[in-house]
């Protein structure tokens, strides 16, 4: 078994149209073109920049009548703040360069969201179609007693959660392996997020990611400065919306949308996409893809054979919402959208970003637009330690407030509101209301921080001004923390 310490790779494998492309350098260019409008000199910024702790593994776990070796990985970017935190992804395109690259990210995001962790992120190395849920239950607890032997996951040290490949189910293994390995540690829940609701689980955190990308891009819809530059008009509704990617974040944020009246004209997958421009029903175009395992097919609709060329297709907000890298050099020049708002880690290139803000394209970055699942994995963390849900303890006490006031105004009045109004009215906050509330605050007012910072730096794009904003809140917490004589 190997247990390795290893610097950042120079490349990664080959990714589209962009051989050789190292995700963790493309971070870094950008960091360093935020940096010069920071105060710090030069080794605060390579301290912020540099990943704190890599953890490379390999081990073995009998799959059937052979044993495989397992690689696996885990990197804490950053100490400023304790515990680290980010999520574990399962897929064969894990690499050290992609962990280093998202760990990284990760302590941006939470500076930008004002929540208090350092970045963190972990995958395996392994296709989970591959294996059955005994087989991936063995490569989980696993992977989780060599995170334990190396002091890299605890409440107070490293929590992890669902990404890429995983979701509540491999979760409630962790969180089961690390309890047993740690008894009467009455905060053994709290090292990991994203569990089942019944383990100590927060309501919401499903959706959360794509609702955080839904609240980020409604509030840039609303600046009426913002959508007069982009030649749009105020507000959600009516705007044309296209989604790469079903899975949990395309899906919610698609939802949401929808929901708020936009029009999803677009919705790609890989094996393909679907597009009309006067709009999808999302939820049959669903249940068409469940029943015939395509989403090919769907009446009504142009079929495209290259999912890649759906980005392409006319609308005013692309939500790339799947995979890295997806618009590049190769692509950028060809988007038509005025606003691309980056639901997964990653989707644009620095190249990329070059040709679209020279096109006026606005650019919601992903280290501010998918940071709802971390704001809400922090709501589970605080619940987690302290050993209540939320809404427990003024659900009922709000509800007879709110009865006592209906009371006495409708005895002023003489006037009874509808069961419907009365229902409203009365209705104390659950859970899943307090979540969706404090997700909501969070990404307004970050995206009005990054807004204004970008405001303030004449010629700059929200993605630099979202690292000023990170680099400038990551680099006081050094400073305070003494480090630096």
């Amino acid at each position: 078994m190997a247990d390795t310490a290893t610097a950042a790779t120079k490349s990664s494998p080959a990714t589209g149209n962009q051989p050789h492309y190292s995700f963790f350098h493309g971070v870094e260019r950008n960091f360093d073109k935020a940096a010069q409008f920071t105060r710090f000199e030069k080794g605060i910024l390579e301290q912020i920049k540099a990943c704190n702790s890599v953890y490379q593994v390999k081990f073995p776990v009998r799959i059937g009548e052979k044993v495989e070796v397992i690689e696996a990985y885990r990197v804490q970017h950053s100490h400023h703040k304790l515990p680290c935190k980010g999520g574990i992804r399962y897929s064969m395109d894990v690499n050290q360069d992609e962990v280093m690259a998202l760990a990284s990210l990760m302590t941006y995001k939470c500076a930008l969201v004002n929540v208090p962790f350092g970045g963190a992120k972990g995958g395996i190395r392994i296709n989970p179609k591959n294996y059955s849920a005994y087989e991936l239950e063995k490569i989980t607890r696993r992977y989780t007693s060599e995170l334990v032997k190396k002091n890299f996951i605890g409440a107070g040290i490293d929590v992890p959660a669902p990404d890429y490949g995983t979701g509540a189910r491999e979760m409630s293994w962790i969180a089961d392996t690390y309890a047993s390995l740690h008894p009467g540690d009455v905060n053994a829940l709290g090292c990991v997020t994203g569990k089942p609701v019944s383990q100590g689980g927060v309501r919401g955190r499903t959706e959360a990611t794509g609702l955080g990308v839904f609240f980020g891009i409604r509030e840039l819809c609303n600046v009426k400065e913002e959508m007069d530059r982009l030649g749009l008009s105020t507000g959600i509704e009516g705007k044309k919306v296209i989604v790469q990617g079903l899975g949990n974040v395309g899906y919610h944020a698609a939802k949401f949308f929808y929901n708020a009246g936009a029009l999803i004209v677009g919705i790609a997958e890989y094996e393909g996409g679907v597009y009309n421009e006067k709009g999808i029903d999302l939820e049959k175009l669903v249940e068409h893809r469940k029943s015939s395992g395509s989403i090919h097919g769907f009446a009504g609709n142009q079929d495209i054979t290259n999912s890649a060329a759906v980005l392409e297709m006319p609308c005013d907000i692309l939500i790339p919402a799947a995979l890295e890298n997806v618009v590049n050099a190769g692509n950028a020049a060809r988007i038509q959208a005025k606003i691309i708002g980056e639901g997964a880690n990653g989707p644009l290139t620095p190249e990329a970003d070059e040709i679209l803000n020279a096109k006026g394209v606005r650019i919601v970055p992903d280290m501010f637009l998918n940071a709802g699942g971390v704001t809400v994995s922090y709501f589970e963390w605080l619940k987690n330690l302290s050993h209540v849900r939320f809404g427990r303890m003024d659900k009922r006490f709000i509800e007879n407030v709110n009865s006592q006031i209906l009371t006495s105004v409708e005895g002023l009045t003489g006037k009874k509101v509808t069961d419907r109004e009365r229902q409203f009215i009365l209705h104390g906050p659950d859970e899943v209301d307090l979540v969706y509330s404090g997700l909501e605050d969070t990404m307004i007012g970050s995206f009005h921080e990054i807004r204004e910072s970008m405001m303030n730096l004449p010629g700059s794009d929200m993605r630099t001004a979202a690292f000023v904003v990170a680099i400038n809140k990551v680099g006081v917490a050094y400073e305070e923390l003494g480090i630096f004589p």
